[in-house]
């Protein structure tokens, strides 16, 4: 995506207040049925200029956020220098997924899940089975990023270690325990951060 086409994208967005309408939190949760179910809902959603809200609080970016996972090792990369969003450049990661557009509408029966395969597609190859679940939500006010997104996790369990880059932007790639990567804690994105604390307590 160009810069230009970052900055015309339109993404899909809920109002601030109807998270927290719903139930404020900080961090991860795993109750997301009471907020997938409000959140999803076309009557509350609305697409928006990419450039307008990334700056603008009173609205949350729904971004499907994806961990995969194979025996109890996780899926991680470094955000290079292409990195869309210069926020996370040189961030490392365990998330896969991006921004629900205004062109995953076309003609999809769940446009959530049109966008998270879609993003998922654009960044790696997947090239394992798997089994999926959707196992918690992320909120953080504390970072300019977080503050004006809502991430919703999703586990893969792969049967065998084999996701690959597509992206040039994802570099030093790799599978390795949550503890192990806890020891670099610092260098990873607020959202890996946290999904790293979640998955180190299972």
């Amino acid at each position: 995506m160009t810069l230009q086409d970052y900055q015309m994208e339109h993404v899909l967005v809920v109002p601030t207040l109807l998270f927290h309408e719903i139930g404020h939190f900080q961090g991860f949760t795993s109750d997301v049925s009471p907020y997938l179910k409000t959140l999803l809902d076309p009557s509350y959603t609305s697409y928006r200029l990419r450039a307008d809200v990334e700056d603008d609080p009173s609205f949350k970016q729904l971004i499907p956020y994806c961990i995969f996972r194979h025996e109890g090792k996780v899926f991680h990369y470094k955000r290079g220098k292409l990195q869309g969003d210069g926020r996370l450049r040189s961030k490392r990661s365990v998330g896969i997924g991006g921004h629900i557009s205004s062109e995953d509408q076309n003609g999809a029966s769940n446009v959530y899940r049109e966008a998270m395969w879609r993003e998922i597609g654009e960044e790696v190859f997947l090239e394992a089975e798997y089994s999926e679940s959707c196992v918690g939500m992320i909120n953080d006010d504390d970072t300019d990023v977080g503050r004006v997104h809502l991430g919703i996790v999703h586990i893969f369990e792969l049967e065998e270690p084999k996701v690959r880059a597509r992206e040039a932007s994802i570099i030093e790639t790799g599978f390795a325990e949550p503890s192990e990567l806890a020891n670099s804690y610092d260098q990873f994105e607020t959202w890996s951060q946290i999904c790293l604390d979640y998955l180190t307590s299972q």
